[in-house]
């Protein structure tokens, strides 16, 4: 049976969890995405140079969060404040996806990321139907690790000096949870 990924996803552009709504980005998250997208600590382990202005905070949200489908920004109920985003990466030919995620610094530790994760993998294999989910962090975040183990998800390995982030080599935590 041939899925079609794009509606699916497009129907379900809103996630709503417990204590978070994860939806589209808004030109008004900007200064929220300001926040944690400038903060050196948030991006340590990401591929992403950050943002100097506000100004870049909207142009990223329109030039890169709008797209394609399933970037979500994640929103506090109890505020409306976007404190962070996860995306989810389709690869229809093997019937898998892959995500990322970020989160501002100030929201650490409380178990809104392992929130916005189960909301996104239940989209993925109930929804979705995917066989396969996966995702990687570097050695030293290990936090962003355990997320993904209360989520279910499974070690499956680690790469040495994998990947070269601002300089510096990374191993490379692969994890995975399967249909």
């Amino acid at each position: 049976m041939v899925k079609n990924y794009n509606e699916i996803l497009y129907e379900n552009e809103t996630l709503p969890t417990p204590r978070l709504t994860l939806r589209k980005f808004r030109k008004t998250d900007a200064a929220d995405v300001f926040e944690y997208g400038s903060d050196a600590e948030t991006l340590k382990y990401l591929v992403w140079e950050g943002l100097k202005t506000e100004d870049e905070a909207k142009e990223s949200i329109i030039n890169y969060y709008w797209s394609r489908l399933g970037f979500f920004a994640i929103e506090l109920n109890e505020t409306g404040k976007c404190i962070g985003g996860i995306d989810i990466r389709v690869d229809p030919d093997n019937e898998k996806a892959s995500f990322g995620y970020v989160l501002n610094r100030a929201f650490w530790g409380k178990g809104y990321m392992t929130e916005a994760l189960n909301a996104v993998l239940d989209l993925c294999l109930d929804k979705l139907q995917l066989n396969r989910v996966e995702s990687t962090h570097y050695v030293g975040n290990e936090a962003s690790g355990r997320v993904m183990q209360k989520c279910g998800m499974v070690y499956e390995g680690t790469g040495i000096r994998e990947v070269k982030v601002k300089g510096v080599f990374y191993d490379v935590v692969h994890y995975a949870i399967v249909k």
